[in-house]
């Protein structure tokens, strides 16, 4: 199956920039990072269980990279780098690590969780996501998100930010990302942390300033890392001039 996306063409030399967007967002979540590449390809892509996908289910991350690779190949995309947010991220990663993809030139990851490490973390993840599956599939989103957005990853938000997202937010099919919830949850996710030590596809991590979980996970990763100023963990809808600045440096456009 396909993946829904939009496709920008520029420079048809210059390599294909795929954006992958988080968790309840959908291929518009980072055009305007995009929009200040355009001589470079972009394709916007929604993920199963979101956007013009809502409708698609995956069983695990397996499925995730059979359809990407899939919709990759249905634009003849054969030279890309992977930009990815949050669960995007998380599967860029995965993808480059696990899916054995040709014609990939680097991955940039915003905000990602390679994995984790122990049986009772997961156990904990699993439980967790569970709780949260169970209210996107029965409760109405404004209310899911309201205290979604009140998680301590999304601390450095404003109350206005907050309230923007939840408006955002509330659009999607509630059934569907309850689905894709447990599908990519981070207790089924490997820990990627040792193959990404082994992959020699080019990786660059980019975290918000005020981020400080993922910023110590960067460290961690000992990989190249790129800190976005006055950010939390939505660097590229807080500081998108900042990511595009990152990208610039990072890119070979």
């Amino acid at each position: 199956m396909i993946l829904h996306a939009v496709a920008e063409r520029g420079d048809p030399t210059q390599p294909w920039l795929v954006f992958l967007h988080g968790f309840s967002g959908d291929h518009r979540e980072w055009q305007t990072v995009g929009d200040a590449f355009p001589h470079a390809n972009r394709l916007y892509v929604d993920l199963p269980g979101h956007g013009g996908s809502a409708s698609l289910r995956v069983d695990g991350f397996d499925g995730v990279a059979e359809m990407l690779k899939a919709t990759l190949l249905s634009y003849n995309i054969l030279n890309y780098w992977l930009v990815g947010y949050s669960l995007g991220g998380r599967i860029a990663m995965y993808y480059a690590c696990c899916s054995r993809p040709e014609g990939l030139a680097g991955v940039i990851v915003e905000g990602a969780h390679p994995g984790l490490t122990d049986a009772t973390a997961r156990q904990q993840r699993l439980g967790n996501d569970q709780q949260w599956a169970q209210r996107f599939a029965t409760q109405p989103l404004v209310d899911v998100f309201h205290d979604w957005y009140q998680q301590p990853v999304f601390s450095s938000l404003t109350a206005g930010q907050r309230d923007a997202l939840v408006t955002l937010r509330q659009r999607n099919d509630g059934g569907a990302l309850a689905a894709m919830l447990l599908a990519t949850s981070l207790s089924v996710q490997d820990d990627l942390r040792p193959a990404l030590r082994r992959c020699h596809t080019p990786f660059w991590y980019l975290c918000g300033e005020r981020d400080a979980k993922f910023r110590a996970i960067a460290e961690e990763l000992s990989l190249p890392c790129c800190i976005i100023r006055d950010a939390g963990h939505n660097a590229h809808r807080e500081n998108p001039a900042g990511v595009v600045a990152c990208l610039a440096q990072i890119l070979p456009l």
